[in-house]
């Protein structure tokens, strides 16, 4: 358990850089810095709430992030086969704390971008070896809370920096400094966390340590616990994975791994398509288009960083009771009615008569309906990404897949959070249906071709597609053995 808690950790560092970038960017001191001009554009954009903070320049920070992502993402799978998961989350925290160091004393746009690209290698890193770190090293009965445990941390994350972008807003001239210096404290959080837990057992057969892999099995089991038994369906899972000597990336494209093939792909996308990542980047933005002071935005992305929080804690003490696609349902649903209520809302009360505010009482709707969607998307779409992702995959393409799928995830979140501002100036509040409509897409495609994985064991993960009514056409009618 220790173990786990110390790897779901990871998360931490992806939360705290999602919730300051927004914060920081609705910082006048910041602008005033390094993107004068916004100021500027914001004081002559009156007549149009939805486009005061259209600039791709500002966006373009928050952004550049994941363009490293990317390519650490797709660089982890190799790296992780050479030198294990521990150490990838180990070389992930030193990239975010360098890039948090950069950040802090930056004097320049150059700077800025520099540190979000460390920022961003480890990310990637660390969100590519955790989440398979915690599925391999989980009891199948308690796998979906314990990878939970990675959103969990992120949302921590995300809640620590929503109350650190509002102290440091009170600090004139460097407050912004602050926010994006201690993104140092969660990476120091990690590498910690790295130094102190073992690999993985399944990562350590198949770098041939056979002998520190029963090891750190009994170390993350117990030292009295019997893990003979599991040892030989691990080291079953890798022999059969090593008889075909071909690389992971070739192997993805064989006919029996298409289901998991579109699952990795399709699962990260999904959760990126739900438009949470954007509203939580820019949330002090959204909140101050609807009529909300600087003190009142950041306040309200705190009310929401809490909500989110919360509604983890729910969907840990349920995924292993009720499945997973139960929480998909509700969270799916609940998301919908949510973004639709939004957009109709700002479509009657935003930027219709010139130099009118939004009603209190409509603003304060809209802040309710966005806690209930981040809600919906805590308990579901939030964790179950990470959970799915990390169990439904078999050992011999596990890291390669997982790689892909987040390096699709973070193509698709450099592009949103590049241009979510001026798709809100251009779509205004349509673009909360937007959203919506691809939520109805997503939790369609969950509720036919997803199969049910609560309590099954990795190893036997292959069962779940030789009996889906759909997937059962791929793979192997053979179940393992």
């Amino acid at each position: 358990m220790v173990t786990c808690i110390m790897a779901a950790s990871g998360g931490l560092i992806f939360g705290y850089d999602i919730g300051i970038s927004g914060g920081v960017t609705a910082m006048e001191s910041f602008l005033k810095q390094f993107f004068p001009h916004v100021l500027t554009k914001m004081a002559e954009a009156q007549q149009n709430e939805y486009c005061m903070y259209d600039d791709h320049s500002l966006t373009a920070f928050t952004s550049s992030l994941y363009i490293a992502a990317l390519a650490a993402s797709l660089a982890a799978s190799k790296v992780t086969e050479l030198i294990g998961r521990q150490k990838v989350m180990l070389l992930g925290g030193f990239l975010f704390f360098a890039g948090s160091a950069t950040n802090a004393a930056a004097s320049n746009i150059t700077m800025l971008i520099i540190g979000r690209m460390f920022l961003g290698f480890g990310v990637g890193f660390t969100n590519q070896a955790t989440p398979v770190y915690l599925a391999e090293t989980s009891p199948a009965r308690y796998r979906g809370a314990f990878t939970t445990a990675f959103q969990f941390f992120n949302g921590i994350g995300v809640l620590a920096a929503n109350l650190t972008n509002y102290f440091a807003s009170h600090i004139p001239g460097w407050g912004w400094r602050l926010s994006l210096g201690l993104a140092a404290v969660p990476a120091v959080f990690i590498v910690l966390g790295a130094l102190l837990i073992t690999d993985t057992p399944s990562s350590l057969i198949l770098r041939g340590r056979i002998d520190s892999a029963r090891a750190a099995l009994k170390q993350i089991r117990g030292a009295d616990s019997d893990v003979d038994a599991e040892m030989k369906e691990m080291m079953y899972s890798v022999e059969q994975a090593q008889i075909n000597n071909e690389g992971a990336f070739k192997r993805l494209l064989r006919r029996e791994y298409r289901p998991h093939l579109v699952m990795a792909l399709a699962i990260p996308s999904f959760m990126q398509l739900t438009g949470v990542i954007v509203i939580a980047f820019f949330a002090p933005l959204l909140f101050r288009t609807i009529g909300f002071g600087s003190d009142g935005a950041l306040i309200g992305a705190v009310l929401l960083g809490s909500v989110n929080l919360t509604s983890i804690l729910v969907s840990t003490f349920t995924v292993d009771r009720y499945g997973r696609k139960v929480l998909f349902m509700i969270g799916g649903i609940q998301m919908i009615v949510c973004q639709v209520a939004v957009s109709w809302i700002l479509g009657a009360q935003v930027g219709r008569v010139s130099d009118s505010p939004m009603a209190k009482a409509y603003g304060l709707a809209v802040l309710i309906l966005v806690c209930v969607y981040a809600a919906g998307f805590g308990w579901s779409w939030g964790p179950l990404n990470w959970i799915i992702s990390g169990e439904i995959l078999p050992v011999e393409i596990r890291s390669a897949a997982q790689g892909l799928g987040q390096a699709v995830a973070f193509v698709l979140t450099f592009i949103q959070t590049q241009l979510f501002l001026s798709m809100m100036c251009c779509m205004k509040f349509g673009v909360f249906a937007y959203y919506a409509g691809w939520v109805c897409i997503m939790t369609a495609f969950v509720a036919f071709f997803l199969p049910e994985t609560k309590g099954i064991p990795l190893e036997s993960m292959s069962s779940i597609w030789a009996t889906h009514w759909y997937w059962r056409r791929f793979v192997s009618p053979e179940l393992p053995k």
